[in-house]
């Protein structure tokens, strides 16, 4: 039988950039059914309610083997809905939020070449999103820490450097401030990193490693960087910007028994049906969601297709330094496949 995914259009670009993604899905054979299921602000705009994901979604995700999902707008102020990506995480505890950061053959190489992983914890931390109204001058925001979720977080890092040939796990935090939060997180890498004697664990300050990553960001190179849920999404961030664009950033929500697969990026209504966005980490999300689904051959060749079309920078998008649209990059991903 062959597996399912579900599929989450998005806002924004979104739309477009999925298209792109199962065109070129398809293209590669892919034996994939792909499920289509409303989400985002789009829909919640027009139904209301206190979620952005329709009960009819959540049965879809219920009954898929993985979830892809498009960028999404997440509406801001008080009594809005939490994000489409969060409550998919917190629902399914996929705990890994993963962003493998290397650096494309003839792209812009702001600092030098880089080859590392992001790893950040993506069910807890600030992201719970608890706030309380004290006075009507103070606010306080909740801080969820708790250690079956740094064990969880701390072991996929080290497995996944393990897997990789990695010789060093990177935790980031803040202990010297947030003593029992970053301090509960240091203590479960550093108990964890005893059943892995061949990996080192080097710790930095949050603060100490967002400048070191300007410094000398090669440091990191063959590492994986791990943190809580807010440190390593601004830091994750920051790492993008030494590829070139986070418009190549793929990403993926690991657990133990679901995944969700997206772009690094958000939804970018501005360029919404402009034709004129980078599709190369929609596209790469998804052949990893293939290779998830047991699909190997195919989301290798997706892969090698999408960096000859890199490589070539023929038909690149703007934020590559070319003049191609969307639909022109993905059209040479296919030719490159076929």
């Amino acid at each position: 039988m062959s597996k399912t995914a579900a599929v989450i259009k998005g806002d924004g670009v979104g739309p477009e950039l999925v298209d792109a993604m199962l065109k070129v899905a398809k293209a590669a054979g892919t034996d994939v059914e792909f499920v289509p299921c409303e989400a985002g602000a789009a829909w919640w705009e027009e139904n209301g309610g206190n979620s952005l994901i329709p009960d009819e979604t959540w049965g879809i995700l219920e009954s898929s083997d993985a979830c892809f999902k498009g960028p999404t707008t997440t509406p801001g102020g008080a009594g809005s809905p939490k994000s489409v990506a969060v409550s998919i995480r917190q629902k399914y505890n996929l705990y890994a939020n993963v962003r493998p950061t290397k650096t494309f053959p003839n792209t812009n190489t702001p600092l030098g070449e880089v080859d590392f992983i992001c790893v950040r914890e993506g069910t807890e931390g600030m992201y719970i999103g608890e706030e309380v109204k004290l006075t009507d001058d103070v606010y306080i925001a909740l801080r969820k820490v708790t250690r079956p979720a740094c064990r969880s977080i701390a072991r996929y890092a080290f497995e996944e450097a393990k897997k990789r040939g990695y010789d060093t796990v990177v935790p980031i935090h803040k202990s010297n401030i947030l003593k029992q939060t970053c301090g509960t997180f240091l203590e479960e890498v550093e108990n964890i990193g005893k059943e892995y004697p061949d990996i080192d664990i080097w710790e930095y300050h949050i603060d100490n490693i967002a400048q070191q990553l300007i410094k000398n960001p090669q440091l990191f190179n063959k590492k994986v960087l791990l943190s809580t849920n807010l440190f390593m999404d601004v830091i994750s961030e920051e790492c993008s910007a030494l590829i070139g664009s986070i418009g190549l950033i793929y990403s993926a929500n690991i657990g133990d028994n679901y995944a969700m697969f997206e772009p690094a990026h958000g939804s970018a209504p501005k360029y919404a049906g402009e034709d004129k966005v980078n599709p190369v980490a929609t596209i790469l999300a998804g052949a990893w969601m293939l290779d998830y689904l047991g699909e190997k051959d195919n989301a290798n060749a997706i892969f090698k297709a999408t960096e000859e079309v890199i490589s070539e920078g023929k038909y690149v998008t703007y934020d590559m330094g070319g003049s191609a649209k969307l639909s022109e990059m993905t059209d040479a991903i296919v030719s490159k496949i076929k």
